[in-house]
């Protein structure tokens, strides 16, 4: 696997990881109704890279399923990085 690949992956693994944390931080914030997560920093970490982690916190938590923004961008950004690891993939 080329060094790029590599890094890519780390990276969008790393912040998926913390795209989850910070979606399942953000449900347990609303449900105390404490301090939340700004929106923007929701959606900025998913379009940074923790896209897959994105989806999968708004599909396991159940958070942000109604906004239309986060259904319609995460899911896009997702799109957005797989296209963006397959093009360093197999570019030559």
């Amino acid at each position: 696997m080329r060094e790029s690949v590599r890094l890519l992956l780390i990276w969008l693994g790393v912040t998926s990881a913390l795209a989850l944390v910070l979606f399942g931080w953000d449900k347990l914030m609303a449900k105390l109704r404490q301090r939340r997560i700004p929106e923007a920093a929701l959606l900025g970490c998913a379009f940074l890279g923790g896209s897959a982690g994105a989806l999968l916190g708004m599909a396991l938590f159940h958070h942000k399923t109604r906004k239309p923004l986060f259904r319609r961008f995460v899911p896009l950004c997702l799109l957005a990085h797989a296209a963006l690891l397959g093009w360093a993939a197999f570019a030559a």
